[in-house]
């Protein structure tokens, strides 16, 4: 609770101190053969050489950046300010889950992330780019796709967050267009599986990525979330896990986000 009172003391610091700079940027992406919206929150700064770490921040299902910058994560800029970071938004569609689809080459959000969103990141703003001064975090679908990605790409990102994750969505066969990426449950089982952060984290090794997940008491989430905990701890790969009040829905996650990004400030600033 003292280090969220210290944040909120920044936060209201540096909303009367300094602007961040808001761009929405069509992002080409070569392999889906389209443009990905893209929200871009650059700190205020005093001096042009200046370069800060980035968190690229994943929505859940039915989101998008624009989304994200109104309603689910209101201060970003504000954050932006007083943390010193760049956060990248990325329209994930509807229900891409952020992974390559082995059924559909129109759906290659991993690799848009990993390959080209990076890169263009790096290219057009000040960042400072290397895996100490990277992170991604996400809610819901994008707590799934921020584990597996960063997992995935361990030499692109040191951290990684979730917020109420669907990290095992195995039990949903049947719902939020999953069928689409990976093709039916029955008949794609072991590529369903292989796709879940559940499963991906056992390819880890300890101290290879910054991890903080939690979840809330209300959450119909909360049980793959607990036994993601679980296993890490049989793995014995050291990570944060909180539990706290709250159900799957914009509140929670809002307020989870100040936690998160303390937990990946303090990272980038030890790292």
């Amino acid at each position: 609770m003292k280090h969220l009172l210290v944040f909120l003391a920044i936060i209201l610091l540096a909303g009367s101190t300094f602007a961040a700079k808001v761009d929405t940027v069509a992002v080409p992406s070569a392999l889906m053969k389209k443009e990905v919206r893209c929200i871009f929150i650059t700190p205020g700064k005093t001096k042009d050489t200046a370069r800060f770490p980035v968190v690229y921040v994943l929505h859940g299902y039915s989101g998008n950046a624009v989304r994200t910058f109104k309603q689910d994560i209101p201060d970003l800029s504000a954050q932006a300010d007083a943390y010193k970071m760049i956060f990248v938004l990325a329209d994930g569609g509807f229900d891409s889950w952020y992974f390559d689809s082995p059924v559909n080459d129109q759906l290659r959000y991993e690799s848009f992330i990993s390959k080209e969103l990076v890169s263009y990141t790096d290219k057009h703003y000040p960042t400072l780019a290397r895996r100490e001064k990277r992170a991604i975090y996400g809610w819901s679908m994008g707590g799934q796709g921020a584990l597996f990605t960063a997992i995935r790409h361990k030499e692109l990102f040191g951290a990684a967050g979730s917020t109420c994750g669907a990290v095992d969505f195995r039990p949903f066969e049947n719902a939020y267009g999953i069928e689409k990426s990976l093709g039916d449950y029955p008949g794609h089982q072991q590529s369903w599986e292989k796709h879940t952060a559940s499963d991906a984290v056992s390819s880890l090794q300890n101290k290879e990525l910054k991890l903080i997940i939690d979840c809330g008491l209300d959450d119909p989430l909360l049980e793959i979330n607990r036994a993601l905990h679980q296993k890490l701890i049989g793995l014995k790969i050291e990570h944060d896990y909180i539990e706290r009040p709250g159900a799957h829905n914009t509140a929670y996650w809002s307020a989870a986000a100040a936690f998160q990004f303390l937990f990946i400030h303090n990272y980038f600033t030890q790292s």
